[in-house]
């Protein structure tokens, strides 16, 4: 009998449950389709294969972290930088409550291109993102031929400094032993602040809070 209740979410489940039980892949897409009561034409018809699925994974969370903060009555006064870290805190919450199935997806192949291949559609998703908050408007007026052309650069610059900076944060917690990663929320909160404040005019002292805190939690001596 065909599943009959098969979607994208059914899929994700699916086969979120067996590598969750198995930690491997499934051999191949006719096993899984076999062992699930799915046919390949209906699993194709979502994905051209396993690689494309786990990148999904990622997609899913942060959408879902995005309608959640868009419900919030007051997010339409928040400033950019409060916008950020309430994504940010969402976000990671969600990641947390799949932490099982993320440190699967990111660590299984100890091999970063791979998972660097993973988090591309994460990428587009994120930046999108980006793009809406407002940082990435002109700072100032620039009046000549080539100015579309220097904001174009401009902001694309911003975009990939902020997801360098979603990276750094996701292998943070991804190695926070701290008690409900508290660590991690912490270094939200610092390193959002100290992103927005590089957009700024003095920016130093953010900083260098935030390289104490770093300082204190990777190099600490027993």
């Amino acid at each position: 009998m065909k599943n009959r209740n098969l979607d994208k979410a059914k899929i994700l489940d699916l086969y979120s449950k067996y590598v969750l039980r198995n930690n491997h892949r499934p051999l191949n897409v006719f096993i899984f389709c076999e062992e699930n009561e799915m046919s390949e034409t209906d699993f194709y018809k979502y994905y051209p294969g396993f690689e494309q699925l786990e990148g999904d994974f990622l997609v899913y969370f942060m959408q879902e972290s995005i309608s959640l903060i868009y419900l919030e009555e007051s997010y339409g006064q928040y400033s950019p930088k409060d916008r950020m870290l309430s994504f940010y805190f969402t976000f990671f919450e969600q990641l947390t409550l799949n932490r099982s199935l993320v440190l699967y997806l990111l660590d299984a192949e100890k091999n970063a291109l791979a998972n660097l291949k993973k988090l591309w559609p994460l990428k587009k998703e994120y930046q999108h993102y980006i793009s809406g908050l407002g940082i990435t408007e002109p700072l100032m007026e620039i009046n000549n031929e080539n100015s579309e052309k220097i904001e174009k650069f401009r902001n694309k610059g911003i975009e990939e400094v902020f997801w360098g900076h979603f990276l750094a944060t996701l292998k943070f917690w991804m190695e926070d032993t701290s008690s409900s990663f508290e660590k991690t929320d912490i270094f939200i909160e610092k390193s959002v602040d100290t992103s927005f404040a590089l957009l700024e005019v003095q920016p130093l002292k953010k900083i260098l809070d935030l390289g104490k805190f770093l300082f204190k939690e990777k190099f600490k001596t027993n």
